[in-house]
């Protein structure tokens, strides 16, 4: 991650996508290896995702700092992180620990934004003109992440008053 963190703001994205692109096959192999053989761990269960968003959210805010997808983009996407790690955060600072498990929807959010930063770093890297699919993609994250919020934040609420209601 960091390679491609400094690939980015060196303008050498077709480095950052081809080292993206390993980080996205390793990371699918990965998971596959684990789900056929059978050696998903808990420890790998929160590492994977853990490690998927580090690496979506280092590409967004350096892409974002350097000018090549708009802030408001990048302001969405991170913010949503930061909101759902502070809710479990703070519920369980008070006691309340909540279990967040992923929607589909926020699958799908996830899926878009690999698919937006690897399609950027693909179409600036090698010089070509992706301008309405990288619209129509940059709208769906936007989307499904507002969506994804929705969902955590109707979730988490739930769960604070339903606690309260009983403790």
């Amino acid at each position: 991650m960091p390679v491609v963190v400094w690939a980015i703001a060196a303008d050498q994205l077709r480095l950052a996508f081809l080292l993206f692109l390993a980080a996205a096959v390793s990371d699918a192999v990965d998971g596959f290896l684990a789900k056929r053989f059978g050696m998903k761990t808990e420890f790998g269960a929160y590492l994977d995702p853990l490690a998927d968003k580090v690496l979506i959210v280092s590409i967004y805010v350096t892409l974002g700092i350097t000018g090549v997808i708009p802030l408001w983009i990048v302001i969405l996407v991170v913010s949503r992180d930061f909101m759902i790690v502070g809710a479990i955060i703070l519920s369980w600072l008070i006691g309340r620990p909540v279990k967040i498990r992923p929607h589909m929807v926020s699958k799908l959010n996830t899926g878009m934004q690999i698919v937006f930063a690897g399609l950027v770093l693909a179409a600036y890297g090698y010089n070509f003109n992706a301008g309405p699919v990288l619209t129509l993609v940059m709208a769906l994250v936007a989307v499904l992440t507002l969506l994804s919020v929705g969902l955590y934040l109707g979730e988490w609420v739930r769960h604070m008053n339903s606690a309260e209601a009983g403790g």
